[in-house]
This record gives C-alpha cells, sequence and structure tokens, in this order.
C-alpha cells in the first residue's frame, strides 16, 4: 500500500482494510466517519482555493471530487486491492478490484489516520491525496438544467417544464424521451432521448440553453 502515513497503532489500518464480508469486526464504523472527515475537508479546501464561488458552486465542486468512482480511484492509486481483507466470496468475484468496496476502503483509512494521528495529521494526509484535484477542479461545470433555470430566472422567465413522454427496451438497457418546454422569452420546446430520464432532461435541456444564448448571449 503506498500511503504516506506511518501508523503508531496499526490495529487500526487492519480495521480499516477489512471488509465486512469477513465478518466483525470490519470497517463500516471508521468508513462513516470517514466520509465525513473527507467531505469537510475537501469543503474546506474548496473554500479556500475559490474564495468567489456560491454555496452552490461550492457543492457542486466538492460532489466532483468526494463520490464513489473518484474515491475509487485514489484507493488505486494507493494500491488499497492489494491490502484489502475481503471473504471467500467477495474474493472470488473480484472485491478487490470493486469502486465501492475501494472508496469505502479509502474513506475508512482516512478515518483511521485520524484516530491515530489525530485531526492534524488527518487534514494533511487529504490535504495532500486532493491538493492537485482541488487545484485542477474548474469553476461553473454546471450542468445543462441548471444552466438553464439560471439563465431563465436572472431574467425573470418562469422556469422551465420537463415530461417524459416515453420509455422502452429492457430494465437493463432502456431508454427515455423526454420534452423540455419553456414560454418565456419565446414558446420552445426540445426533444432529448437519452438511456436514463435525468441524462434525456439534460440533453433537452442543453438544446433549448444553447438556442437562447445564440439569441441572446450576454
Amino acid at each position: 500500500m503506498k500511503l504516506d502515513y506511518r501508523f503508531g497503532q496499526p490495529d487500526l489500518l487492519d480495521l480499516a482494510l477489512t471488509h465486512r464480508s469477513v465478518g466483525r469486526p470490519n470497517n463500516e464504523r471508521m468508513e462513516f466517519l470517514g466520509d465525513a472527515l473527507v467531505n469537510m475537508l475537501v469543503a474546506e479546501m474548496l473554500y479556500e482555493a475559490h474564495p468567489h464561488a456560491s454555496e452552490g458552486e461550492l457543492s457542486r465542486l466538492r460532489a466532483q471530487l468526494v463520490n464513489g468512482q473518484a474515491l475509487a480511484v485514489l484507493g488505486r492509486e494507493l494500491a488499497l486491492g492489494d491490502a484489502l481483507k475481503l471473504g471467500p466470496g467477495e474474493l472470488k468475484s473480484g472485491g478487490f478490484r470493486r469502486d465501492s468496496i475501494l472508496a469505502d476502503a479509502f474513506e475508512a483509512i482516512i478515518a483511521a489516520v485520524y484516530m491515530d494521528g489525530g485531526f492534524d495529521a488527518c487534514r494533511e494526509l487529504v490535504r495532500q491525496l486532493f491538493g492537485q484535484r482541488v487545484a485542477s477542479t474548474p469553476r461553473s461545470q454546471k450542468d445543462a438544467k441548471t444552466r438553464l433555470q439560471e439563465w431563465l430566472q436572472a431574467r425573470g422567465h418562469g422556469l422551465p417544464q420537463y415530461e417524459l413522454v416515453a420509455s422502452y427496451g429492457e430494465d437493463h438497457a432502456k431508454t427515455f424521451d423526454v420534452v423540455c418546454e419553456i414560454a418565456d422569452p419565446e414558446p420552445l420546446r426540445a426533444e432529448g432521448r437519452a438511456g436514463s430520464r435525468r441524462a434525456a432532461e439534460q440533453s433537452a435541456a442543453e438544446t433549448i440553453f444553447k438556442h437562447l444564448t445564440e439569441q441572446d448571449p450576454a
């Protein structure tokens, strides 16, 4: 494992790497604590890095950095999969590669560092792991629905309306057709199609937002 921290209490590290498939004790409680620590410390870093960002922007930036997939990437960089303790079933099914297990172990590791070395040691480690990611995360990566809503609200117009008009296909491969409509500044209607309702809504919103900003780029 490639963690730049030396534990005074190695049993905490062992526990952080023990998946519930092994039995009890395991890392579930530490995962709970680590989740809170990572969210708080990354929030602090973003607050410092983007002094003019709104609460909504900061929340979106944190969501990009602190989610299961992003934490699993960090877990792989630390080679946590090689150190995990898994039950026979999870070993057989390749649990050491699974995003959810790696992300949970990463959070448990952060908690273990906090419990072993205190808040300052935990903070230093999180800043080390997330520093480059925070520095390279651009602001204003808002999704199309948010951009459309904010554009309309800024001009005193009503909110867009979304309607699911069709869904078809097998449960594991459904396709969704969604319509987005606005009344002002001109009546517009756009259709979106995607593999999830949310993605279809985003597609429809993007079409309308692009039309509006081409007409009124200010």
